[in-house]
C-alpha cells in the first residue's frame, strides 16, 4: 500500500530535504509541499492523502492551528509534528490539538520510517518527548489506576479519542454503533477516574496505556 504524503514546512531547505528523504522510503509518495498550514490545508481540497507531517512552528497558521483546523474538516486524516524544540508545552499543546505523532527533527531516517508506519496502524507517538510534564501537571497517582484492565478495543478507542475524534467519528472508524462507542467511552472514563474525554487522554498517555 502506497502511503500518500503532504509536508508543510516553512524552511525551504527543510522542505526540500525531507521530500528528499522521504521520496527514498519505499512505499511513500511525498503528493502536497507547502510553506505554511494554511497553504497545505487549501492544497488538501484537490488532493487527498493518508498522513500530514507537518513543523509545528511557522508563520501565519501552525502546526497546532493546522492539526485543529483538520480535526475540524478532515478528522480520518493522521497528523505527525515535527520540531527543532525540546519544549514539553509544545507536546501538550499537540496532544490537545488532535496531533497522532510528535517528533523532533533530529530523528533519524529510519526512526521517522518506522514512526510513519506506527502512525499508519493507528499508534499514538509522543516520543522522544518525556512523560514527566504530562505527570506534574496533572498530579496522577499511577499506583491508583491498574493499567491492565483496558482491552484492545477500549485502547483503540482511546488513542482515536487523543486523536480529537467524536464518538460518531469513531464508530465509523471501527465499525461498530455510536451508542456502542458511547458506553466504552463512559467504561474508559470510570476507568481511569476522570470526568472527560481531553483528561483521559491526558491520564492515559502518563500511565502508558497509549
Amino acid at each position: 500500500m502506497n502511503t500518500r504524503i503532504a509536508l508543510a514546512d516553512d524552511q525551504a531547505l527543510v522542505l526540500k530535504g525531507l521530500r528528499s528523504l522521504l521520496d527514498d522510503m519505499a512505499g511513500i509518495s511525498v503528493v502536497i509541499e507547502a510553506q505554511s498550514g494554511g497553504e497545505l490545508l487549501a492544497a488538501l481540497a484537490d488532493q487527498a492523502v493518508d498522513l500530514v507531517i507537518s513543523d509545528i512552528r511557522m508563520p501565519g497558521m501552525d502546526g497546532i492551528a493546522l492539526t485543529k483546523a483538520l480535526r475540524a474538516q478532515q478528522p480520518g486524516t493522521p497528523v505527525l509534528l515535527l520540531t527543532t524544540f525540546d519544549d514539553q508545552d509544545l507536546m501538550l499543546a499537540a496532544v490537545d490539538a488532535g496531533a497522532q505523532g510528535f517528533l523532533l527533527k533530529d530523528i533519524s531516517p529510519e526512526d521517522l520510517a518506522a514512526a510513519i508506519a506506527d502512525i499508519m496502524a493507528g499508534r499514538s507517538l509522543l516520543q522522544p518527548v518525556s512523560p514527566d510534564p504530562v505527570r506534574q501537571r496533572y498530579a496522577y497517582h499511577d499506583d491508583n489506576t491498574p493499567t491492565d484492565t483496558f482491552n484492545e478495543r477500549e485502547v483503540a478507542i482511546l488513542r482515536l479519542l487523543a486523536g480529537g475524534y467524536s464518538n460518531k467519528e469513531i464508530a465509523r472508524s471501527i465499525h461498530l454503533a455510536e451508542g456502542t462507542v458511547k458506553n466504552y467511552v463512559s467504561d474508559i472514563l470510570a476507568k481511569l477516574e476522570t470526568r472527560d474525554r481531553t483528561r483521559a487522554v491526558l491520564k492515559a498517555i502518563t500511565l502508558r496505556v497509549i
